[in-house]
């Protein structure tokens, strides 16, 4: 039922933000009545395609498209069209469907030509999805000629200066910051030094109290000499940057981290970095930063940072456009984290992350849950070690080497650590989307937290560039490390 839910969403084109359940349930629903007059409409537009009747053709995708954008319009402002609003598109394609009837379009004619037509539709998109995946995905994973320089040129700067000034030396006060309850922390894990940047001036841009804030980096080895030399040539105002390279956390070893231990298997070795033939699973899948330690640090956060009580989890593909101090004060009744559900957006809810043909996850979870994102996330650390959600994370982890339960990603994991340790946060705090679709502008001037996420980030050629101005506007392009690598 699930699957013939989600095939008869994407192909008539209702957005997932309506709960189009309760409303197909509803006789008296409008929105049912759209549909099943988009269904039909969809039909009767191949037969007139194939009679030549191009006339009518382009009546009935006119008012196809009528209808869907009243039904966008429902989903985006989170309630049901009303029959006062809708009764002019619903007696408009009544009329169509009429004189589709007239023509002779007879049902049994109808009912062969749509099969043999959604079997061709079906067999051509999935080409068409599977080409746009892979071509899409290597666009994303590609490291842009900049931002490669960018990091070459630090790298080259830092060894040039003399050696007091490349000593790491830390003062009592600043390590005293650190671990000062009473500031504002931040924590973003990233290999992305010029992504890392923007986050953190922006935030520090908007901040009422820049002196307030204190952001923990976490970096691998290969980006942590060029994300000191960055960040000590540009202090962020006031605000306090402490920069570790994950490899320095030793425990954090394949026998303690169930990603790492799974790395070593050969089949997963082969899964990721072989290029094998399993032609059935999608690339997007198979992409080895899945299983990057940087990615899953997210499960680790009360261990990184031990003398901390709270603290906001930042993804590097955001930027912060208001005051996130009012994050740090909001209750969270007793859960481990705050976080923006997505059910209501274009996202999805339980069942679009997890298997539920497996009887381990049929048991334990609601598949119409819903979702919600990370990237933007106020976490109580001292809940969090009280509910022992890292090893729920390492138990569903575990259970998850063959990817019976789920395929890849942070965001299924997530779910179920947290199941039921989750407070709704007010959608304004995290606005998702700038990556991959339109986004009411409304939302976008009132969101605290623009989120690209998606694969079109702002700092690739296949960003989307209505959105890419927002994020360039904390990127310095006149700093002179920026100027040899950036063509602006």
């Amino acid at each position: 039922m699930l699957v013939l839910q989600t095939y008869l969403n994407s192909a008539i084109g209702i957005p997932q933000g309506l709960n189009i359940t309760d409303e197909m349930l509803n006789a008296n629903s409008v929105t049912r009545q759209l549909v099943d007059q988009i269904s039909l409409a969809k039909g009767y537009l191949v037969i007139a395609k194939e009679s030549n009747n191009l006339q009518f053709a382009g009546d009935l995708r006119t008012q196809i498209q009528n209808s869907q954008a009243l039904l966008s319009t429902a989903a985006t402002r989170r309630y049901p069209l009303s029959t006062e609003e809708s009764e002019t598109a619903i007696h408009n394609m009544a009329v169509l469907l009429y004189q589709a009837q007239q023509l002779r379009y007879d049902t049994a004619t109808s009912l062969m030509k749509m099969k043999g037509q959604v079997q061709s539709l079906e067999d051509k998109s999935k080409a068409e999805a599977e080409k746009s995946t892979k071509f899409g995905q290597i666009a994303a994973e590609e490291l842009p000629k900049a931002v490669y320089c960018f990091g070459m040129r630090l790298i080259m700067d830092w060894f040039k200066r003399p050696n007091p000034e490349r000593r790491i030396s830390y003062t009592p006060h600043y390590l005293e910051k650190l671990r000062d309850n009473n500031l504002q922390h931040f924590c973003i894990f990233s290999d992305n030094i010029l992504a890392v940047s923007v986050v953190i001036n922006s935030t520090t841009t908007n901040s009422k109290h820049p002196h307030h804030l204190v952001f923990h980096l976490v970096t691998d080895e290969v980006n942590y000499i060029p994300m000191r030399a960055w960040f000590s040539m540009n202090s962020m105002g006031e605000a306090t940057i402490e920069i570790q390279k994950v490899e320095d956390f030793s425990w954090l070893n394949a026998s303690y981290v169930p990603v790492l231990k799974q790395l070593q298997d050969a089949n997963t070795q082969s899964f990721y970095f072989s290029g094998n033939k399993d032609n059935k699973t999608p690339i997007k899948f198979r992409n080895p930063k899945y299983l990057s330690m940087l990615n899953h640090l997210r499960f680790y956060i009360p261990e990184l940072f031990p003398a901390l009580n709270k603290i906001v989890f930042l993804d590097d593909d955001v930027i912060v456009q208001k005051d996130l101090s009012d994050l740090f004060s909001i209750d969270l009744n007793g859960n481990v984290m705050g976080a923006v559900e997505t059910c209501m957006e274009t996202f999805h809810r339980f069942h679009k992350y997890l298997n539920f043909s497996h009887p381990l996850i049929h048991a334990h979870f609601d598949p119409d849950a819903c979702g919600w994102a990370f990237g933007m996330n106020v976490i109580d650390l001292t809940e969090w070690r009280r509910r022992n959600v890292t090893g729920i994370y390492h138990y569903w982890q575990e259970r998850n080497a063959d990817h019976t339960l789920w395929k890849l990603g942070t965001l299924p994991p997530g779910l179920l650590s947290f199941y039921g340790l989750v407070q709704s946060l007010d959608p304004k705090w995290h606005v998702l989307g700038l990556g991959y679709t339109n986004v009411d502008p409304s939302l976008i001037s009132e969101g605290a937290v623009l989120h690209y996420n998606g694969n079109m980030k702002p700092w690739l050629k296949i960003g989307m560039e209505k959105y890419r101005g927002l994020w360039e506007m904390y990127v310095d392009y006149s700093h002179p490390l920026l100027q040899q690598c950036f063509v602006h």
